[in-house]
Parts: structure tokens; C-alpha cells; sequence
């Protein structure tokens, strides 16, 4: 019997919820039906944007919630005092085992909140992180943390380093995947003084595979696959990223349309380059995890559009069947 993944998708979240949304769940259970999808929203508004397409109904459940988090408003009271917003009810199916996954492209601290408060930590994990899959040359690196613990302490980036190696093993399919920590340099004695604290503490961890400090020019050659660092930084490096990424995609377009023989020698290479691009493309990666939680709970950019949503979607699947938590589980504790 085919084991059916159900994630609940918070409709209302995101700068282009519920259209996005909507369409790239629609998306992800056209291209796979081992998937059950919950749009949790304003129901008239949700089912108003389905009947624009077609689908198997059975794949797809639309669950009221009447309210909605913002991004201005203060995460924990928001939590707390919404318990019928989409990030709310979306959480409590995870909690509830009525859904297996949640992924929203709305507030980052409501989800970083609700993440701990409803859907609950691993016993063992200190501070769940956000990981990200970002591009390389060889592929992708794992970013960990990017944006959930400004205030990590050493013991926390241990804990980054043995989540972030589980998934890129088993998720990914890099077996002994180098564990590197961000620094400003390669010397063992530089950094600052949580990067000092930390080294040791990585070199002397037998679950891993520590290669040492990598600089942030390093991370885009596939240096190491799994970036370990605090959310300040890792936020720092992910947003440059992104931001680099779309303005050398733009520059590059532009280029080959400035004259008519840019033009043939963009339509000689189409296909390749491409591909090339694509494969810098961050939607392309789906969303990021929150490592360490009781179920998986998935952020994607407040910019998401149908791909990324449907990317997530279907990352869930991986993470489900390789059942993450529980080797996290055997691991932390």
C-alpha cells in the first residue's frame, strides 16, 4: 500500500499567498500522488483560487482558519492570541499527527515560535536551526543556521554540525559529508570568540566529518557540505547569495541581449546555459527546514512563488521517508 505524505501548507503566508500558493500545491500533487495536501486559510478565498484548476480532489483538503499572522507583529503574542490563524491550525495537524509536514512562506519569527511552542522540540535539541539548501558548483551545501539563533552558544553549532551531516547523508545522499564552521580565516587561532570555542569542540567530534574553517568566498565552490555558523552570520551569507545571484542572472541576460551577435550566441547556447542558471536558481531547492523539531516544519522565502512551493512540498516526502527525526533522536540524545 503507497505510504501518502500529508503536509499542511499555510495559504495566507507569504507576499503572494493565496494565489502562489494555491497554484504550486496544485502543482506538487499533479506531479506525484503519494502526496495529500491541507491548504490551511480562509476557506472562500482558497477555494476560489482552486477552481482555476484541475486536480485530484482527493489530494487536496482545504481547512479554515479565519485569521492571519503579519510580519509586524510580535511573534510569541502572536502565537499565543491567534489560535485561529493558518500558521496556528497548519502547526497543530503536525502536533496532532493529523499531518506529517508544514511549510509556509509567511512570518519567520511566528514560524521559528510556533516551531518550539506547538510542534515541540526533540528532547536532547537545544536550539532548533534553520537549514537551507544553497548552490555550489558541485551541487549544494547545507546552510546551518540562517536565521533562527543569533545567540547560539558552542554547544548549539555541535549540535548545527551532527543535524546538518544527518540530512545531508540521508536527504541528499553524500555519504560523510564535510562539516566545515565560517570563519575569516583558515587558521585554526582566528576567528572570533565563539568561532575559537567552537573548533575544538568540532575537531573532536567523532560523528562528523570536520574539514576545518571555510571562508564565505569558499562556499560557492562546494568547499564543504554542510556550512555550520550562528543565524546572524548565516543569515549574512544567504541573503548576499540570493542578492548576487539574481543581479549576475540579470547582468548576464542583459548582456547577451545587447547586440545581434549576443543574441545568436545566446539562442547557439540556450539549452546549456540554461541549465547552468537553473541550477543557481534558489526555488529550485524548496524551502528550509527547522532541524530538530518533533515534525518537520519548512520556511520558505516570503517571495515564494509556485515553484518553491511546490519544491517544498515534495522535499517533504524525502524527509518523511528517510525518517529524519528519529535518526536525530538516536544521535542527540
Amino acid at each position: 500500500m503507497q505510504n501518502i505524505i500529508r503536509v499542511a501548507v499555510d495559504a495566507m503566508g507569504g507576499d503572494n499567498a493565496p494565489g502562489q500558493i494555491v497554484k504550486g500545491a496544485v502543482e506538487a500533487v499533479n506531479e506525484r500522488n503519494d502526496i495529500k495536501v491541507f491548504l490551511v486559510g480562509r476557506e472562500d478565498i482558497v477555494n476560489s483560487e482552486l477552481q482555476q484548476y484541475t486536480y485530484n480532489k482527493d489530494q487536496i483538503e482545504v481547512v479554515h482558519a479565519s485569521d492571519i499572522i503579519t510580519n509586524d507583529e510580535a511573534p510569541v503574542m502572536a502565537i499565543r492570541r491567534k489560535k485561529d490563524s493558518s500558521i496556528v491550525v497548519a502547526m497543530k495537524l503536525v502536533k496532532n499527527g493529523d499531518a506529517d509536514a508544514f511549510i509556509s512562506a509567511g512570518s519567520t519569527g511566528a514560524i521559528l515560535v510556533g516551531g518550539q511552542l506547538i510542534v515541540g522540540r526533540i528532547k536532547g535539541v537545544d536550539r532548533p536551526p534553520l537549514a537551507p539548501l544553497i548552490p555550489t558548483i558541485k551541487g549544494v551545501s547545507l546552510l546551518v543556521d540562517c536565521g533562527a539563533n543569533v545567540d547560539a552558544r558552542s554547544s548549539h553549532l555541535v549540535q548545527f554540525a551532527k543535524m546538518g551531516s544527518l540530512y545531508m547523508e540521508h536527504i541528499v545522499g553524500i555519504k560523510n559529508p564535510k562539516v566545515a564552521i565560517v570563519n575569516i580565516g583558515s587558521e585554526e587561532e582566528k576567528g572570533n570568540m565563539l568561532v575559537k570555542e567552537t573548533y575544538p569542540l568540532l575537531k573532536n567530534c567523532e560523528d562528523i566529518n570536520f574539514v576545518g574553517s571555510i571562508e564565505a568566498r569558499d562556499i560557492p565552490y562546494g568547499a564543504a557540505d554542510v556550512i555550520v555558523c550562528e543565524a546572524f552570520v548565516g543569515n549574512v551569507i544567504l541573503k548576499l547569495y540570493e542578492g548576487l545571484s539574481s543581479a549576475l542572472v540579470g547582468t548576464i541576460k542583459k548582456g547577451l541581449m545587447s547586440t545581434t551577435k549576443s543574441k545568436i550566441g545566446a539562442a547557439l547556447c540556450k539549452g546549456e546555459l540554461k541549465k547552468t542558471l537553473k541550477g543557481f536558481d534558489a526555488s529550485e531547492f524548496g524551502g528550509a527546514p527547522m532541524l530538530g523539531l518533533n515534525g518537520l516544519v519548512v520556511k520558505t522565502h516570503g517571495s515564494s512563488k509556485n515553484t518553491e512551493i511546490k519544491n517544498a512540498i515534495i522535499q517533504c516526502v524525502s524527509f518523511n521517508e528517510q525518517n529524519i527525526n528519529e535518526k536525530i533522536k538516536e544521535n542527540i540524545i
